[in-house]
C-alpha cells in the first residue's frame, strides 16, 4: 500500500469531540443524540455517566475496617532482652537489629515489661518504654537515656 493524502491518518491522540445540538444536516440534531425524554435528555444534568455510579459503587468490593499509616511499635519484651544480651550491654535500636530481634532500626520499637528482668546495669538508648520495663531497669541498675 503507498502511502498519499487519500490515506494518511493523524498520529495526534486528542480526537475531536462530537458536536451536537448543530441541526439535521450534521447527524446529530433534533434530539442530540440524548434519545427521547427522560433525565439523561435534559439540560443540566452533568456528566451523563454519573447516573450509573451507584452501581459501580456497589460492584467495587469495599475493604471494611481502618487501617493506620503510623505502623505500631514493634514490641521487645524483658524475657526476650535476657535471651539476647548479657549484664552491662547498650542496647539501642541498632543492637536490637543486630541481635535480630527488629526488622529495622528505623522503626518504632518498645520495650514492654512481659518476664522478668535478670540482666544488671543496662544501658537503653532512644527507645520507648512501658512504666513497667522502666521500673524493672532502674530496679536493677540500669540508665534509660
Amino acid at each position: 500500500m503507498s502511502l498519499s493524502l487519500s490515506n494518511l491518518k493523524s498520529i495526534s491522540k486528542n480526537k475531536t469531540r462530537k458536536r451536537v445540538g448543530r441541526g439535521n444536516a450534521s447527524g446529530h440534531g433534533t434530539y442530540s443524540t440524548r434519545g427521547l425524554k427522560g433525565q439523561k435528555s435534559r439540560s443540566g444534568v452533568s456528566g451523563l455517566k454519573r447516573l450509573g455510579m451507584k452501581k459501580q459503587l456497589l460492584a467495587i468490593p469495599k475493604k471494611r475496617g481502618f487501617t493506620s499509616y503510623r505502623p505500631k511499635a514493634e514490641p521487645i519484651t524483658l524475657a526476650v532482652l535476657n535471651k539476647s544480651f548479657k549484664d552491662g550491654a547498650e542496647i539501642s535500636p541498632r543492637a536490637l537489629v543486630k541481635a535480630g530481634l527488629v526488622s529495622s532500626a528505623t522503626s518504632r520499637m518498645k520495650i514492654l515489661a512481659q518476664g522478668t528482668l535478670t540482666l544488671k546495669n543496662l544501658k537503653i538508648k532512644d527507645l520507648a518504654l512501658s512504666a513497667g520495663a522502666k521500673e524493672q531497669i532502674e530496679k536493677a541498675g540500669g540508665t534509660i537515656s
